[in-house]
C-alpha cells in the first residue's frame, strides 16, 4: 500500500482559518497601541516644551522670545504630530513675535490622524484632548459632549 504524503485541502483550509482569526485580532491590537504610542510621544513632549518655558519665564521673567526651534521629537519627520506654541494672552500670536505679551502660553499637538487625539496644554493649567481636531482651539477643546477629555 502506498503511503501518502503532504497535506489534504481540509488540513490546509483549517490552518488559513486559524491565521485569519490571529491576524483579525492582532492587527487592530497591534494599530491601537502604535496610536497611544504616537499619542503618549506628544504628552511627553508638550510637557517638556512646558518645562522649557517655564525656565525661559525665570529667566526673562515673561515668555516672550521662546522659540520653538530647540525641541527635537516636534522637528522629527516621522512624528504625526504637529507642535504649536502661542501667546494665549493676545490674539494667539507666536511668543516670539513682536506682538506677543508673554504672560501665558498655549501648546496644542494636532494629528492628521483622525483616529488619534489632538492635545492642549495652556499655562493656566488646561490639559484637554479631543478625537475632533476642528474643535481643539488655543483656547479649549470643546465640551466633554463633543468628546473632550482631560489628560
Amino acid at each position: 500500500m502506498k503511503s501518502s504524503q503532504g497535506f489534504t485541502l481540509i488540513e490546509v483550509m483549517v490552518v488559513v482559518v486559524i491565521v485569519a482569526i490571529f491576524a483579525a485580532i492582532a492587527i487592530p491590537s497591534y494599530l491601537e497601541y502604535a496610536r497611544r504610542a504616537t499619542a503618549s510621544q506628544a504628552q511627553q513632549e508638550i510637557q517638556r516644551l512646558a518645562v522649557l518655558l517655564d525656565r525661559h519665564k525665570a529667566r526673562n521673567f515673561n515668555y516672550r522670545g521662546f522659540s520653538i526651534s530647540s525641541t527635537t521629537v516636534a522637528q522629527d519627520s516621522s512624528f504625526p504630530y504637529t507642535i504649536s506654541i502661542v501667546d494665549n494672552s493676545t490674539s494667539n500670536p507666536a511668543l516670539n513675535a513682536n506682538s506677543a505679551i508673554g504672560q501665558g502660553w498655549a501648546i496644542k499637538a494636532e494629528t492628521s490622524d483622525p483616529k488619534n487625539y489632538t492635545f492642549l496644554q495652556t499655562s493656566t493649567g488646561l490639559k484637554c484632548k479631543n478625537k475632533t481636531s476642528a474643535v481643539v482651539t488655543f483656547d479649549s477643546c470643546s465640551t466633554t459632549d463633543n468628546g473632550s477629555e482631560e489628560w
